[in-house]
């Protein structure tokens, strides 16, 4: 792809010609340890995003989703996120191995401001709070477990524009199904109608085997 016209941005002077300072709300809202309101937040979240980059500086992003509270806070600066059954790539897995640390984002849904944590992670495979992570008869097969270094709350100003949480904007049909998805990228040559059955209703029933 050609750079033809591009004027890119070099140094943090530049960026701030560009961005403007930040107001004096914005840094100082930072925290290292839970307030009673985060707690809030982290019982009432079903969902968050996991980042993750290994030694060289590549990234993973993964969502992580389970009933609200799943997200167990061990301290005031710990929290705890369960692993599920998946497709077992474990790219952030690999890459906290590598380098521990991670940002997560945790939504709760009709919500536009959003949780932010950044921290330290290890992995854990076996501890005696795994028995308050029991979902449907799962319990994990390990942990993420991050020491808070970092944390505060976001602004609405993304999910005001993208209008993520009208569902009127919404049309899931604007793409092709996930079955139609995968016949053309990783699952080639499966007939269509057994990838409809398999991401079809009988897939939800699954998710904890």
């Amino acid at each position: 792809m050609g750079a033809e016209g591009w004027e890119s941005i070099e140094s943090a002077d530049e960026l701030r010609e560009v961005l403007g300072a930040p107001k004096p709300a914005a840094l100082a809202k930072e925290r290292r340890t839970l307030h009673e309101l985060d707690r809030a937040w982290l019982a009432a979240s079903p969902f968050c995003l996991i980042a993750t980059s290994d030694a060289d500086g590549n990234c993973d992003v993964s969502p992580k989703g389970d009933p609200p509270g799943f997200t167990l806070v061990l301290d005031d600066s710990t929290i705890a996120v369960p692993e599920r059954p998946g497709n077992r790539r474990a790219d952030g897995f690999h890459n906290i191995l590598r380098n521990p640390h991670v940002g997560l984002i945790y939504f709760v849904p009709g919500r536009g401001d959003t949780l932010r944590v950044n921290g330290r992670a290890r992995l854990v495979r076996e501890a005696p709070f795994f028995d308050r992570m029991v979902v449907k008869g799962h319990r994990p097969s390990l942990a993420i477990v991050v020491e808070i270094e970092q944390i505060f709350h976001h602004c609405s100003k993304a999910f005001l524009r993208s209008e993520l949480w009208r569902p009127e904007s919404w049309n899931p049909q604007v793409v092709p199904s996930r079955a139609r998805i995968a016949q053309a990228l990783e699952r080639q040559g499966e007939p269509i109608e057994e990838l409809e059955r398999y991401y079809g209703p009988a897939y939800a029933e699954g998710i904890y085997r």
